[in-house]
C-alpha cells in the first residue's frame, strides 16, 4: 500500500487504502451519458482527488463520505496537480475505529495532551475558577481529546482541539513571565474553556461538519452557556464567573470576527492574541509542509488570501 503523499504522476496500478473525505456525482458529456464519481481520498499523510468513471448504482450507494476503501488506481497529472483514476475498489468499511486510522492526528498522544491540560487546571489557585474549569473539562474530556479545533484552516485534525489548547497554555506561560501582572487563574481558565463549545458545534473528528446547534448558536455562545449552567449546578457565583464568561465571549477579539463583546480586561485581550498566534502559526505550517525551499504556496483565504514563501534557509 502506498501513502497518498508518496503517490507520483505516472504511477500505475497503485494499491491504496484511504477514507473518502468528500464525494459528488456527475454525468459525462456526449450521447452515451454515464455516471461518474468525483472523490477526495485522504489518509494520515494528505489528500488526493480521484475519479471513478462509469460508476454503477452500487458504487454510488456504497462510496459515501466516511467510507474506508481499499483499491487500485493510476496516478495522472491534471491541471498541474495529481489525480487518481480509480481502476477498482476491492473493499469498503464504515467502522469508526478504521476511519480514525486515516485521519491526520496531533503530534502528541491524545491521553498525554489531556494529562498536560489537567496539570494546568491544577495550577488555577482561585477556588471558584478551579472548580468550574475542572468540572467542565471533565464533562467534555472524551470529546475534547479527539475533536479537531476547526473543520478546516487550523488544527483540523484528530485531537486538534486539545493540542491547540495545550499550545496556547504554553504560550501563556511565556507571556506571564513577561507580564507578571496578568491574572494567571483567569488566563488559564479562559484558555482551557475558550473553544470547549466546539465539542457541540462540530460533529466529530471524522469529516467534521457543523451541527444544527453549531450553526444556530456557535461555539462562543455554547461555551458561555456551559459555564453559566455549570455555575448554577455547582452553586458558584460572583465576579469570577462573569469574568470567565467575558473571556469566552470576547476571545475572537472583534465583533466582525464573531465576538459579541470586545475584550475589556487584560487577560481577555491576551487570550484573543494567543489564540490568534497559535491558529495562524498552524496555518503557516500547513501551507509550508508540502513546499520545497524557495517555493510559494497557493493563496490561503484564512491568511488574507496571501501566498506564503518557504525560505531556502529552512533547508
Amino acid at each position: 500500500m502506498i501513502k497518498i503523499k508518496d503517490m507520483k504522476c505516472g504511477d500505475d496500478n497503485v494499491e491504496f487504502s484511504a477514507m473518502i473525505n468528500h464525494v459528488t456525482i456527475g454525468k459525462t458529456n456526449g450521447a452515451n451519458k454515464s455516471n461518474y464519481l468525483s472523490i477526495v481520498f485522504q489518509d494520515d499523510t494528505g489528500m488526493i482527488d480521484a475519479k471513478l468513471w462509469n460508476a454503477s448504482p452500487k458504487n454510488i450507494k456504497e462510496l459515501v463520505t466516511g467510507a474506508v476503501v481499499r483499491g487500485v488506481g493510476d496516478i495522472i497529472k491534471y491541471s498541474d496537480d495529481r489525480q487518481m483514476k480509480i481502476v477498482s475498489i476491492e473493499d469498503i468499511s464504515y467502522q469508526q475505529s478504521l476511519q480514525l486510522q486515516y485521519l491526520e492526528k496531533a503530534p502528541m498522544d491524545k491521553d498525554a495532551i489531556m494529562n498536560e491540560l489537567m496539570k494546568y487546571v491544577k495550577r488555577i489557585s482561585n477556588t471558584k475558577l478551579y472548580v468550574l474549569t475542572k468540572y467542565i473539562i471533565e464533562q467534555q474530556a472524551e470529546k475534547m481529546k479527539i475533536y479537531p479545533a476547526a473543520s478546516k484552516n487550523h488544527h483540523d485534525y484528530v485531537s486538534g482541539l486539545a493540542y491547540h489548547t495545550f499550545s496556547m497554555l504554553k504560550i501563556a506561560d511565556g507571556m506571564l513571565n513577561v507580564y507578571p501582572n496578568l491574572n494567571k487563574d483567569l488566563l488559564f481558565a479562559g484558555i482551557l474553556l475558550h473553544d470547549i463549545g466546539k465539542t457541540v458545534e462540530l460533529s466529530g473528528p471524522v469529516v467534521p461538519a457543523y451541527t444544527f446547534e453549531g450553526k444556530m448558536l456557535g461555539h462562543i455562545s455554547i461555551a458561555q452557556a456551559m459555564i453559566s449552567n455549570a455555575a448554577k449546578e455547582l452553586n458558584i457565583s460572583g465576579e469570577e464567573v462573569v469574568l470567565l464568561e467575558h473571556m469566552i465571549l470576547s476571545h475572537h477579539g472583534k465583533n466582525e470576527f464573531g465576538s459579541p463583546v470586545l475584550p475589556q480586561i487584560k487577560e481577555a485581550e491576551m487570550l484573543y492574541l494567543i489564540d490568534n498566534i497559535d491558529a495562524r502559526m498552524n496555518m503557516f505550517d500547513k501551507a509550508l509542509c508540502d513546499l520545497q525551499p524557495g517555493e510559494y504556496s497557493k493563496r490561503i483565504y484564512a491568511l488574507e488570501n496571501r501566498m506564503v514563501y518557504k525560505p531556502k534557509m529552512y533547508d
